[in-house]
């Protein structure tokens, strides 16, 4: 009786559209979500990612942090795109070889990815990986910032990156899901 009683509330949790789990993974490859957000928004979409996925998570941050007052952060980002900066990280991914796919989550800076993102993409191997790119943005669209992360990540795998404006990183788990869905990497 107790066993049927779960059941039905399963049933009725699922036919409400309430998450009672993580989806499950249409693969058994493991998984790393890095992100880097200046503003949290995109570590929302990271958040998604990890909580329908079951990756591990790894915000990507610098050592120099950059100024807390956004136009002078976006002074800072300005010039390292010009100079083609590779800013130095606070940490690493000790155990890159052990993941199969990683994605890898930026906001649009100057119609890119922020030079951060070439410093982590350069100090790993990513050969035969899956590399997953998605990208916040204020307004900027996509502009480049796909098509340089491709020309970033050697001869890793890479697969259709997910854009998403800013204001709705938080709200995005169902388009996040869909996305994922796409990829066939969760069910």
């Amino acid at each position: 009786m107790r066993t049927r009683i779960i059941s039905l509330i399963v049933i009725a949790m699922t036919t409400l559209g309430m998450n009672v789990q993580a989806q499950s993974s249409s693969t058994d490859k493991k998984v790393l979500v890095a992100y880097f957000s200046r503003s949290g928004n995109t570590r929302a979409v990271a958040d998604h990612i990890k909580s329908l996925t079951g990756g591990d998570m790894f915000e990507i941050q610098v050592a120099k942090p950059y100024p807390e007052e956004y136009h002078a952060c976006t002074e800072v980002a300005k010039k390292e795109k010009e100079d083609n900066a590779r800013p130095a990280l606070k940490t690493k991914v000790e155990n890159m070889t052990s993941y199969d796919v990683i994605f890898v989550g930026y906001p649009n800076w100057w119609g890119t990815m922020p030079m951060p993102i070439l410093t982590f993409l350069e100090s790993y191997d990513l050969n035969g990986k899956v590399v997953i790119p998605f990208c916040t943005h204020g307004g900027g669209g996509e502009q480049n910032c796909f098509k340089d992360f491709v020309k970033h990540i050697g001869k890793a795998d890479s697969k259709q990156g997910f854009l998403i404006g800013g204001g709705q990183a938080s709200s995005a788990r169902p388009q996040v899901e869909s996305w994922l869905k796409g990829l066939k990497l969760i069910q």
